[in-house]
């Protein structure tokens, strides 16, 4: 089963930045366990979906041509706890893109209410390194299918697409 940490896009712009959003949900499996009486969005999924977020925004610069994974995390800080209800807000921004990968600065905010007032609270960041590798030079074999970009993904990011008007370049 693959998981899909974000529900849909806001913006995305080719080569630039990205946002997508995630509403966290009781009624997400993983959130009766993490904490039993308070639930909370655990730090790892929220790094999962920020590096979805951003893996889709570097596919996208090169056109969706190579299958692209997260080869490492820089930094990732947390100042606050997400409940259900709440709704994530992954703004992802290109640092650089080269042959063989690329950098994310990433910004997670909390969209939720303060005495009936709707407010956007800081969450955490995240700086993401990503790599291509199809272009990778230690030699390892992958598979001919992008199981990076699967069906899944690219519907998601197919259908926001046209929605935001997105033109990729050459298309």
């Amino acid at each position: 089963m693959r998981w899909i940490w974000i529900d849909r896009f806001e913006k995305f712009e080719v080569n630039v930045a990205a946002t997508a959003i995630k509403n966290v949900s009781l009624a997400e499996e993983h959130l009766h366990d993490h904490f039993p009486g308070f639930p909370v969005m655990p730090a790892s999924l929220m790094i999962e979906g920020m590096a979805q977020t951003a893996g889709i925004l570097v596919g996208a610069a090169r056109k969706f041509q190579e299958k692209v994974i997260l080869a490492k995390i820089g930094k990732a800080s947390f100042l606050r706890l997400v409940r259900p209800g709440e709704q994530l807000v992954y703004a992802a921004k290109i640092v650089n893109v080269t042959e063989q990968g690329a950098a994310i600065e990433g910004s997670i905010t909390s969209r939720t209410t303060d005495n009936g007032k709707p407010v956007e609270l800081h969450v955490g960041t995240v700086e993401m390194m990503f790599s291509h590798i199809d272009n990778n030079m230690s030699g390892m074999k992958f598979p001919e299918f992008n199981f990076v970009f699967n069906s899944q993904f690219m519907e998601l990011f197919e259908t926001y697409r046209r929605e935001l008007e997105v033109k990729l370049s050459g298309a």
